[in-house]
């Protein structure tokens, strides 16, 4: 029973996801400034998830091994893998849309940093169903802009809500798989340090895709004033969202 109700929380946490991708239900009236908006908001989203929760997560579990030179090091190869795999991807696309690229790319980093979330969300329900609570509450508070980052793009380059939506149910759906992974393959042999090695490269690919995708495609459509909106908007509800957790 306790198995069933870790899943069901990992479930719910990771398809909170799609209730940020709603947002394509709504009129959209100024394009530009939406997509502006958008492109800050996720960047906030993204570089705050780095530098605030993955990269520290991952620095406090592997300075109990490894000394900081080695940590660094490691660091500086992993950022480096991190832009050549965004790099790859983004050729690899078969679109000339680059916020189509973008939405996908998104899809992708979220795709990797939803999994092992869902893993140390199941891990900790299955061992206090309460404290699993209190953690999917605060997942499913940052899932939601995180919806907002791959449908926004997604649904203005195709105009299809529908691939939208689809694509930040793919998204959320990384969340209950992690659990499962977790539950029967990885139960015997997972550790921290495997969890914190995977933290730094979803923090290499967010970091680099923030920086070289999201903010130059926001700055194109040459609304400061919006880009500053959004990019505090999304700072201050990761703050939130990161103290709750």
């Amino acid at each position: 029973m306790q198995i069933i109700n870790a899943l069901i929380i990992s479930t719910i946490a990771g398809l909170s996801t799609v209730v940020g991708g709603l947002i394509v239900l709504f009129n959209i009236k100024d394009e530009n400034k939406f997509i502006t908006f958008c492109l800050a908001f996720t960047s906030a989203i993204m570089i705050g998830l780095s530098v605030l929760e993955l990269f520290p997560d991952a620095y406090f579990t592997l300075i109990r091994k490894y000394n900081i030179y080695s940590i660094l090091l490691l660091s500086i190869l992993i950022f480096g893998v991190g832009e050549i795999i965004i790099k790859l991807i983004y050729k690899s696309i078969k679109s000339n849309n680059t916020l189509y690229k973008i939405g996908i790319l998104n899809m992708i980093a979220l795709i990797l940093h939803n999994f092992p979330e869902g893993i140390t969300t199941f891990i900790t329900s299955v061992h206090d169903t309460e404290i699993g609570l209190k953690i999917s509450f605060a997942i499913m508070l940052h899932n939601i802009p995180e919806g907002i980052a791959i449908a926004s793009p997604i649904y203005l380059s195709s105009k299809s809500k529908f691939k939208a939506i689809k694509n930040t149910f793919i998204s959320g759906l990384s969340e209950p798989i992690g659990a499962l992974f977790a539950y029967i393959i990885l139960k015997d042999y997972i550790n921290d340090y495997m969890i914190a090695f995977l933290l730094l490269i979803v923090c290499a690919i967010m970091l680099t895709l923030s920086i070289e995708k999201l903010i130059p495609e926001a700055y194109n459509y040459q609304n400061k004033k919006i880009f500053r909106l959004g990019f505090i908007l999304g700072s201050i509800i990761l703050f939130i969202t990161i103290y709750i957790l």
